[in-house]
């Protein structure tokens, strides 16, 4: 299973290897002794799954410290733009965001270690996306930002016409005054 690394330390791209034939395909979409060859030791203890239709933005969300996730995610049906802000203090690529195409066609997989704030953009008529999480939910340390903070500049790849996103995430704060505890 290989992963590529991103300019962003910690953020791997994960490509499974695919087996196709005249009946379809097989894939590992996640194997424990390959992630720990990569010296990821993940203990992943919830999934959640999300459908959604084109336009919708959802994110960026994150959980604090010590409640903070992991998180593998994937598109099982559909085409997404996986976006991740580093908001990890310290780091070469603090503040800065990069956006990922996730389909079901591609099969990629993202894995966002704790200290990103993370969101996707639905680009296809529908999607079904996945994603794995090492720690439970903990609504007491949810936090975000802001999806259209100008400082982000972050393109989602949808015009603002189209864009339909939750009233609690058009709350959340910009970049400068997210609540922050990582680094």
């Amino acid at each position: 299973m290989p992963f590529i690394e991103t300019e962003f330390p910690g953020l791997l791209l994960f490509e499974p290897l695919v087996f196709e034939d005249e009946r379809g395909f097989f894939f590992e979409s996640y194997n424990e002794q390959a992630f720990q060859r990569q010296g990821l030791s993940l203990d992943f203890v919830q999934d959640n799954q999300s459908f959604s239709r084109y336009g919708v933005i959802r994110g960026l969300h994150y959980q604090l410290e010590p409640y903070a996730q992991t998180k593998l995610v994937r598109a099982l049906q559909g085409r997404i733009l996986d976006v991740v802000v580093d908001i990890r203090k310290g780091s070469p690529t603090y503040g800065r965001s990069i956006g990922v195409e996730l389909s079901a066609e591609n099969k990629r997989q993202l894995l966002v270690p704790k200290g990103f704030a993370h969101g996707f953009s639905v680009l296809s008529e529908t999607a079904d996306v996945l994603y794995k999480c090492d720690a439970f939910y903990h609504k007491q340390s949810e936090a975000g930002i802001l999806y259209n903070d100008p400082d982000l500049n972050i393109d989602w790849k949808i015009s603002k016409g189209n864009a339909i996103v939750s009233g609690k995430d058009l709350e959340l704060p910009g970049f400068a005054a997210c609540k922050n505890n990582f680094g």
